[in-house]
């Protein structure tokens, strides 16, 4: 079998199509799976209490159609299993709350995150407890309870970056989890550096259209049995066609997100040269996302953009621009967003799949309103 990310993103969760006379993947709507062997059942039931991979049955415990796209990010992202849910934040909280069920209720965090992850580990809704560190400052903090280290790189919104090797070394026995949103397994795989947990808002560019909402987290198989059993007791399940369509936007995710970077990557270069910005940051990953200080009003420019789309979210087709500090990270604290670089000039920008002398022309007019 070829390990090519390429040629696996196309085939993965896709393997057995052949054997079964199908092209397309099968579209699994049933929430419920009728069986006349009761027994059996309670059996099956049994050993999805005790953690076990159980198909069938109701669809809180699982969809044959979800399994596929579980299956393909986890090979995608080098993990055994996967487990997925109704969103990005979904799968952040059923992480948080396999911790606390663990009696480790503290985790640690390094700024910045998305803001709503950022709003739930602060607020401590879950049952709790964050500490925030710097990367360097991560090791010193860890108590007996820390059950989590979490991360992301790079950075929502200012694409900072950290070693997650480093990181993961620093933490010991404590494990690192790693949203691997911005990056996807196209441009970083960070299992293959020791985290533990690997996060994706799957609505971003795993489904890449801005059509589906998902979340998904690659790990081990006893970390997976926990997380099962915590989407199963709170619902949070992925509905069976934002599967389909995640799995599916799977196969060109390599494509678009190499493509996307090449514009990204010429964006941040013009920016860098431009009187209205006063700061650019792009990662050394590289990478579709960008980041840029205005000198004036980013409300203009925001208003100005005619072929951009003025968005949250990321990992479109198409390009989206928006205000960290008025939207995705409206709910941190003016304080703390400024503590970790996410200024009023702030300007995060997702390249998609527009030409770029296209996309520059609107940045540039736009620049200039404001």
């Amino acid at each position: 079998m070829t390990n090519a990310l390429r040629t696996r993103a196309v085939h993965a969760g896709r393997d057995d199509l052949t054997d079964l006379g199908l092209h397309a993947v099968p579209l699994d709507f049933s929430t419920t799976y009728p069986s006349r062997d009761s027994a059996a059942e309670a059996l099956r039931i049994d050993e999805f209490g005790a953690g076990g991979e159980v198909s069938g049955i109701y669809g809180r415990v699982s969809n044959s159609t979800v399994e596929r796209f579980e299956k393909a990010l986890a090979e995608l992202e080098g993990f055994e299993h996967a487990v997925a849910f109704a969103s990005g934040m979904a799968a952040v909280s059923a992480c948080l709350l396999s911790a606390v069920a663990q009696g480790k209720r503290h985790v640690v965090g390094v700024r910045p995150l998305y803001g709503s992850t950022d709003h739930l580990l602060t607020a401590g809704l879950l049952g709790t407890e964050v500490t925030w560190a710097a990367p360097g400052e991560v090791a010193s903090v860890i108590r007996a309870d820390t059950g989590l280290v979490f991360v992301e790189t790079p950075a929502n919104p200012t694409l900072s970056e950290l070693d997650i090797a480093a990181l993961v070394d620093a933490c010991g026995e404590v494990p690192v989890l790693v949203d691997n949103t911005f990056a996807t397994p196209v441009l970083q795989r960070p299992g293959r550096h020791g985290a533990r947990l690997v996060l994706h808002s799957a609505t971003k560019f795993l489904g890449g259209h801005g059509d589906v909402m998902g979340g998904i987290v690659a790990c081990d198989a006893e970390e997976a049995a926990r997380l099962r059993g915590i989407r199963f007791a709170t619902g949070g399940v992925l509905h069976p066609l934002a599967g389909y369509l995640l799995l599916r936007g799977l196969s060109t995710l390599p494509l678009r997100v190499t493509a996307a970077s090449a514009t990204a990557a010429v964006l941040a270069e013009r920016l860098a040269q431009h009187d209205a910005v006063r700061a650019v940051h792009y990662p050394k990953l590289g990478g579709p996302l960008v980041a840029f200080e205005v000198a004036g009003d980013p409300h203009a420019l925001i208003g100005a953009v005619r072929l951009i789309t003025p968005a949250v979210s990321l990992g479109s087709v198409d390009t989206l621009i928006q205000h960290p500090a008025s939207l995705t990270h409206r709910v941190v604290a003016e304080s703390d967003r400024e503590e970790a670089g996410i200024t009023h000039g702030l300007i995060r920008l997702s390249a998609g799949l527009e030409d770029v002398e296209d996309l520059w022309h609107d940045l540039d007019q736009a620049l200039k309103a404001c």
